[in-house]
């Protein structure tokens, strides 16, 4: 399999700019991020996310992720499955906090930052518990089998590598694919149709392929690993 980065876990802070709670989770991720677990978490920009932000989406698909809502719409929590699939884990600001007496979304009061507090240290205990699991990429849950945590170096932006291909004239997003390719490149696995069937066998490990389109992937596979060793020789 590819050398893909090592394991950080997403923090996906909702974007609820007129309640207090909303002023609370962006405070409380920010903590997790710069000051209790930097080197174990990644921002994810929920209006990017939305917006169509492939890198993030690869990554709340790849690696698991911690939603901070501030209220019981779960927006954030919401988004992340719509787009990308279901959050390892969500904390919600009025299940750890006072629902009233925060202050203004402008300005918090005291309450407001010993929620600020509580939230932070309730997700950097998550991002804890998840990363001393073995996360099955596949499935996108843990595995059974426990691991040791990992630290991860900085990661600019996701830090999957991913490619855009055209397939039956749609452009899709492929993770890992420049990965997959250097590592067959590396072996000497030259193309044809057994490099192309092994190419797909790892491809279906980071990428879910739609029923009856294997086919379609699989050319647009074969294609692009083609033109990646052509432009390398």
């Amino acid at each position: 399999m590819p050398d893909l980065p090592k394991k950080k876990v997403g923090i996906v802070a909702c974007s609820g700019e007129e309640l207090p709670e909303g002023t609370v989770t962006r405070l409380a991720a920010l903590r997790v991020l710069e000051q209790l677990r930097p080197a174990g978490t990644v921002t994810i920009c929920l209006p990017l996310f939305l917006a169509g932000g492939e890198e993030d989406r690869a990554f709340a698909r790849f690696y698991p992720t911690v939603t901070v809502d501030g209220c019981d719409k779960r927006c954030a929590a919401r988004a992340t499955e719509m787009y990308s699939g279901k959050p390892a884990a969500n904390v919600v600001v009025t299940d750890v906090a006072a629902r009233a007496g925060l202050g203004s979304a402008r300005r918090l009061n005291g309450a407001g930052m010993r929620a600020v507090d509580a939230v932070a240290d309730r997700v950097a205990q998550t991002v804890d518990e998840l990363l001393g699991f073995k996360w099955d990429r596949r499935r996108g849950q843990p595995s059974e089998e426990g691991s040791e945590a990992k630290v991860a170096t900085c990661e600019c932006g996701s830090g999957i590598p991913i490619q855009k291909v055209q397939v039956g004239g749609q452009e899709v997003t492929l993770i890992a694919l420049p990965l997959i390719f250097e590592q067959f490149y590396q072996a000497g696995k030259m193309p044809g149709d057994g490099t192309t069937a092994e190419l797909m066998q790892t491809v279906k490990i980071y990428n879910l392929i739609p029923d009856g389109q294997e086919a379609a992937y699989t050319e647009a596979v074969r294609r692009e690993y083609a033109v990646f060793c052509e432009e390398r020789s």
